[in-house]
């Protein structure tokens, strides 16, 4: 008896070691290795042969004074709070249109996914192309009805509304699966019971179908925002953080600071990517204690 425990025991091990080798090579390990970057001040040739001298929280010092971090963070903030409102509303709106299944509703909800499977290098690059100034079907639109053509992509007043609006198209189609899915999970008997006494469709969802979703939103929610911190992709190919950083972010801004010149700042684009690191963790931590907490 206490050879087969023992053996049930290995045989645990041995299914649990392939995922936890996953876990340290491409989780704890990278983790560690930023962590350990924003602590030090590497040099391209120190990067390459070791021996930075430690910085302690110099680099994040650096980088909470530096002049961009202000604004940064503004857009960081703007641009994830934007997205997500809107994601999340149009999502549920059309999970809630789909969920009727009228005719061809199969076919609809399908050529809603594509902007979630194409590459977002394409995605950005085809909203780079409909916002270009002089040869974009978005100005020309706007000719058409005689409204004077826009700067997307060049003015500072609008290059942040531009990469919010593609970073949306992108999102919606994640946020309609998902809720689309906690619909369906929803027993029908309960909507009809409630029209059985006499509330109205508006009644019915805002107090029997949203409260049950709330924990399918609340998941949604925090994967979007998790997504969202992280964008650099639309960012970059649209407007590259500019003009003047109007749409930098911290997910542009730490890559810029390492990678984007002839003289990199390991130390303080790692900072920076720590920063972000901290947010969702901070979210994430939240999302566990509410879903903790006895509901009543």
């Amino acid at each position: 008896m206490r050879s087969h425990s023992r053996y049930d025991r290995w045989a645990g091990w041995a299914f649990l070691a392939p995922v936890a080798c996953y876990l340290i090579a491409c989780y704890a390990y990278p983790l560690y290795r930023n962590v350990e970057l924003s602590l030090r001040r590497y040099t391209v040739r120190s990067f390459v042969s070791g021996g930075a001298p430690f910085a302690g929280g110099g680099n994040y010092r650096q980088v909470l004074t530096d002049p961009t971090f202000g604004p940064a963070l503004l857009h960081t903030a703007v641009f994830t709070a934007v997205s997500l409102a809107f994601q999340f509303g149009l999502g549920l709106a059309l999970a809630v249109f789909f969920h009727r299944h009228f005719p061809l509703s199969r076919l609809l909800r399908a050529l809603f996914l594509v902007p979630w499977l194409l590459p977002l290098i394409v995605s950005a690059s085809t909203w780079s192309w409909m916002l270009n100034s002089e040869a974009g079907v978005v100005n020309a639109a706007l000719a058409a009805v005689g409204v004077a053509p826009v700067n997307w992509l060049t003015s500072p007043s609008w290059s942040l509304v531009s990469v919010t609006i593609a970073n949306i198209w992108i999102g919606v189609p994640f946020n309609l699966v998902v809720l689309y899915s906690g619909l369906q999970a929803i027993p029908t008997e309960l909507s009809e019971a409630a029209a059985l006494d006499g509330a109205t469709g508006a009644q019915r969802f805002w107090r029997v179908t949203f409260p049950l979703l709330r924990p399918v939103s609340a998941i949604t929610l925090l994967l979007g925002l998790i997504y969202t911190l992280k964008v650099f992709d639309i960012i970059w190919i649209m407007t590259r953080g500019g003009p003047t950083d109007s749409s930098t972010t911290f997910a542009t801004w730490s890559y810029r600071l390492g990678f984007g010149s002839l003289l990199p700042r390991f130390g303080p684009g790692a900072a920076v990517g720590n920063l972000l690191i901290l947010v969702a963790l901070v979210f994430g931590l939240a999302y566990v204690r509410l879903q903790r907490r006895p509901r009543s």
